[in-house]
């Protein structure tokens, strides 16, 4: 069963909307405004193919309310109902507003019900006709020319070029990939850790796609009940939400010509990703509260975590749906296997924040990013821009230094690489002699603390309770040494 298309009729008198609904409504769903501002309000929570619109109402005329509509729902086939017909008011209405028919007072029934079929037939076919360009875009050269255009401004700022990475970075190879992938229009699953920049990377597969200039949504189901995504995903009809008196889009609707970016699929129950099956597979779904079938010509992109084929074996994700979304893959690496892009990435994410909270800065300066390298990140981009934001906040300075770092970033050893050196958790956990142990823990301890305090070697001492002597033994037995200076140079407070 296919839905009724739907009209929205406007006029200021009550009798003549219950005459024009009672003539249409076998034959669409009709909606009913005696104003503007209701007349408006409906077009915006309702997907409306024709509109009969009364010329002269009180307020705004009838071709003001059409000329609206028009800079906001051009598909819209507009049609104004007058009883009179002066010469100005029907240019007024074909240049303004673009109306597609004038209608005479008194109508006929027939006559009403014919039009109204002629304007939704016509909307229907500007739809297909929008598809069938789509598909011939490469054979027409002027429109080539300009969509192009049109896609370099939307790749600049929201496509590849937007993901930082360094010239070596484990990314350029993920991005390669994706680019080939964006290119066809086939489902993408996006695996990985979560905070690794799947949602980033779906939306410039979007605007690097042929739908560039079609909408993009996103989705995050983690922590989403069942009754809620299908709201969110399949809509509902009027009367089926408490409190929601009209017809709810949905997201498969919205997206339609489009692309949906669902991310933690995992977390969908059985009986949603058999819902998501059904749209990926045959693009077809059922509003919540209706008994009939829509259609979705959308692109589906997807996040999942780097185990979710494990998942399958285990039985709690759909096989069938996994081979329907992952029709090609793409793992996104940790921001621990990116350590050349913490620098590029830092000073970007830090130079966001100062815009965004009117704090100007410089920076980070070469050693703090040091640091912030020799890190695992377990929490990736989210817990690096945590970091970035807490240094922001505290920072005296232009430059920020390794200083306004964390304390167990901080005890990270700058001169190795992360996968030689070793956190305290793994050295007390670990195996070596208990002296061995001790003196990497004392050497965290040494660096974390002189780092903090700018390299003061009396405030360091006083503060771990050591004398000043005491502390240069320590610091000379560990081989540790302020980053810059010279092998045999001491620093005087």
């Amino acid at each position: 069963m296919t839905s009724l298309p739907t009209v929205l009729l406007v006029d200021d008198e009550e009798h003549s909307l219950a005459s024009m609904r009672m003539t249409l409504e076998d034959d669409f769903e009709c909606l009913t405004a005696t104003n503007v501002e209701d007349a408006l309000r409906l077009m915006e929570e309702n997907f409306v193919q024709v509109i009969l619109c009364d010329h002269r109402m009180p307020g705004k005329t009838g071709i003001e309310f059409l000329s609206d509509v028009r800079k906001k729902w051009p598909e819209t086939v507009r049609i104004v109902i007058t009883g009179y017909t002066e010469t100005n008011d029907m240019i007024a209405a074909i240049n303004e507003a673009g109306v597609y028919q004038f209608l005479t007072k008194p109508w006929h029934p027939d006559h009403l019900l014919m039009v109204a079929k002629n304007a939704s037939q016509l909307f229907q076919l500007t739809r297909d006709h929008d598809r069938m360009s789509l598909e011939m875009r490469f054979l027409a050269r002027t429109v080539e020319s300009k969509l192009e255009t049109r896609r370099k401004e939307l790749r600049e700022g929201l496509g590849f070029e937007k993901v930082l990475r360094a010239p070596n970075s484990p990314m350029n190879a993920v991005i390669e990939q994706a680019r080939k992938f964006a290119s066809f229009d086939v489902p993408v699953m996006i695996s990985g850790e979560t905070g690794t920049g799947k949602a980033q990377i779906a939306r410039a597969i979007h605007y690097t796609s042929l739908r560039s200039d079609q909408a993009f949504y996103e989705l995050n189901c983690v922590g989403l009940s069942d009754a809620m995504l299908q709201v969110k995903l399949l809509g509902a009809k009027r009367g089926t939400l408490p409190g929601v008196p009209t017809n709810k889009l949905g997201l498969f609707q919205k997206a339609d010509r489009g692309t949906l970016f669902l991310n933690g699929i995992e977390t969908l129950s059985d009986q949603m990703q058999l819902t998501l099956l059904r749209a990926a597979k045959e693009g077809t779904f059922e509003p919540l509260g209706g008994s009939e079938t829509l259609t979705t010509n959308i692109r589906l992109l997807t996040g999942a975590p780097d185990d979710i084929s494990q998942r399958i074996g285990r039985g709690t994700f759909n096989r069938e749906l996994y081979y329907a979304l992952a029709r090609v893959e793409l793992n996104m690496p940790p921001l621990r296997s990116r350590i050349e892009d913490i620098g590029p990435l830092g000073q970007n994410i830090l130079f966001e924040l100062a815009v965004q909270h009117g704090k100007p800065v410089n920076g980070l300066s070469d050693l703090a990013i040091e640091f912030l390298s020799n890190y695992d990140w377990p929490g990736n981009l989210p817990e690096l821009e945590n970091e970035l934001l807490r240094m922001l906040i505290t920072a005296q300075d232009a430059v920020l230094g390794p200083e306004l770092i964390s304390r167990h970033i901080l005890q990270a050893d700058p001169s190795l690489p992360p996968s030689v050196d070793q956190h305290a958790d793994d050295i007390l956990s670990g195996e070596g002699t208990l002296k061995d142990r001790i003196e990497v823990i004392e050497m965290r301890i040494l660096r974390e603390t002189l780092t903090r305090l700018k390299w003061n070697k009396s405030r360091a001492a006083n503060e771990l309770g050591l004398s000043r002597v005491g502390l240069r033994s320590k610091l000379d037995r560990c081989g540790i040494r302020q980053p810059g200076s010279a092998p045999a140079e001491e620093e005087e407070d």
